[in-house]
C-alpha cells in the first residue's frame, strides 16, 4: 500500500466512522442460506437486528468474491424480502463458511493484488445487491503467515469501506467476521488488535464443542457456556472463549456470542445410564449426529423424550432408550443471552434461523434481551 496524502486523509475519517459504528447491547444476528430450504420470506425479522446471507464464495483464479448461480436471485432479493417485515434490519453479505477452502483464503490474503481483487469485488456484490454489509468467515487461519496476512487483510478492507463509503456518499458497510471460539487457534493467535480496530463486530463460534463422530466415548454439551471440571469431556465454554478475547484486546461491545439452533445425537450403551458424560458409542443416527432444534423437538414430541437443564455448564439435553441429544432450548438460550447483557456483549448470533421451531428460541432470546 502506497501511504500517500489520499491515506493520511483517511485516518481521522477511519476513527470518525469507528465511533459512528459502535454499538450498545441487545444486537441479535441469524444467518440464512438459500439451501436450507427454509424460504428468506419466512424469516421472522422482527427477532434480528442483523441477518446475514450465507454464502459468497472465493473464485480460486482471480480471487474475486462471487455468487454461485443458485443464490444469485435469493441474494439480490434478500434484502427488500426481509425488510418487508422488519424496516430497521441490517443484512450481510457471508464469504466463506465451513464448507469452504480455507487454503484458498489463505492464498488470497498472502499478496496485495490478490487482497485487492477480494475487498473490491466484496464491496461491489454487498452494494449490487442492496446488502448493509460485509462478513468475513474464513474457517480458519492456521499458519503464523495465515494470521499475519489476515490481520493486513481486515486493515486494508476497512480503509477500502471506509473511502467507498466517502466516495460514494453513502454509509460505509457494516464488517463483521465470524471467528473461532478462541482468540487462538491451537497457540496461534488471531490479530486481535487489527480484528478490534478493523470489525464492527465479531461473531464468536461458540459451539461445535463436542459431537458423536470427534467425542464418540461420552455424551457432552455441544455448545456450554461453561465447563465441568473432572467430568472426562475436553474443557471448554463459551464463557472461556469470549474472555479469551477480551484479554486479547477485543472491546465486548464487538463481541457476539454464538448459539447453535441445532445439537447432537449420541448413542448411549445403558439406556438407564443417560446424563451428561455418560458412556456412549458414537452417532445415533449416523453422519455427524447433528440435528436442527426444529428435529429434536419433533423427536422430543415423538418419543416422550426426557427432557433436563444443566445451569451449571448451560445446556440442555434429553434422552429416549438409547438415543440422547445435547442441544441448545429455551433454557440455555435464556441464560446465555443474560450472559451476554451482564458482560456487556455486543449481542449474540444464531445459526441457523430456518432450524427454529415457531420461532421459539428467537423470541425467547429477542424477550430476554427486552427484560
Amino acid at each position: 500500500m502506497v501511504f500517500s496524502k489520499k491515506f493520511q486523509f483517511v485516518i481521522p475519517f477511519f476513527l470518525f466512522m469507528l465511533h459512528l459504528h459502535a454499538s450498545t447491547a441487545q444486537n441479535i444476528g441469524g444467518y440464512w442460506f438459500a439451501g436450507s430450504g427454509f424460504p428468506a420470506s419466512s424469516i421472522n425479522s422482527t427477532l434480528f437486528t442483523h441477518l446475514f446471507f450465507a454464502f459468497a464464495d472465493i473464485n480460486v483464479t482471480t480471487y474475486r468474491v462471487t455468487i454461485s448461480s443458485s443464490n444469485s436471485v435469493p441474494l439480490s432479493s434478500f434484502t427488500q424480502t426481509v425488510q418487508q417485515k422488519n424496516p430497521s434490519v441490517k443484512t450481510l453479505l457471508s464469504i466463506g463458511g465451513g464448507a469452504s477452502n480455507p487454503s484458498i483464503f489463505s492464498a488470497m490474503a498472502s499478496q496485495p493484488s490478490s487482497r485487492k481483487s477480494f475487498i473490491d469485488s466484496a464491496i461491489q456484490l454487498a452494494r449490487s445487491n442492496n446488502l448493509h454489509g460485509i462478513d468475513v468467515d474464513w474457517e480458519y487461519p492456521s499458519t503464523p503467515s495465515d494470521m499475519q496476512n489476515f490481520g493486513q487483510l481486515v486493515t486494508e478492507l476497512r480503509t477500502s469501506v471506509v473511502i467507498e463509503a466517502r466516495d460514494s456518499g453513502k454509509s460505509a458497510l457494516l464488517l463483521s467476521a465470524a471467528v473461532f471460539r478462541s482468540s487462538n487457534y491451537y497457540s496461534l493467535n488471531f490479530p486481535a488488535k487489527a480484528m478490534n480496530d478493523s470489525f464492527d463486530f465479531l461473531n464468536l463460534m461458540t459451539y461445535d464443542f463436542h459431537g458423536p463422530n470427534w467425542f464418540p466415548n461420552r455424551t457432552a454439551p455441544p455448545a456450554a457456556l461453561y465447563f465441568q471440571t473432572n467430568s472426562g469431556a475436553y474443557q471448554v465454554g463459551g464463557d472461556q472463549g469470549i474472555s479469551s478475547w477480551i484479554a486479547a484486546g477485543v472491546s465486548p461491545r464487538k463481541i457476539a456470542l454464538g448459539i447453535p439452533y441445532y445439537g447432537y445425537a449420541w448413542r448411549l450403551r445403558n439406556a438407564s445410564n443417560n446424563g451428561l458424560y455418560a458412556p456412549a458409542n458414537g452417532s445415533a443416527f449416523g453422519g455427524d449426529g447433528s440435528m436442527g432444534y426444529n428435529q429434536i423437538r419433533a423427536f422430543v414430541s415423538q418419543n416422550g423424550a426426557r427432557c433436563v437443564y444443566n445451569s451449571t455448564v448451560v445446556t440442555d439435553y434429553c434422552s429416549s432408550g438409547t438415543t440422547w441429544i445435547g442441544y441448545d432450548d429455551v433454557q440455555s438460550v435464556t441464560a446465555k443471552v443474560n450472559y451476554c447483557k451482564s458482560r456487556g456483549l455486543f449481542g449474540h448470533f444464531v445459526w441457523h434461523v430456518g432450524a427454529d421451531n415457531n420461532w421459539a428460541l428467537s423470541q425467547t432470546a429477542y424477550n430476554t434481551w427486552k427484560m
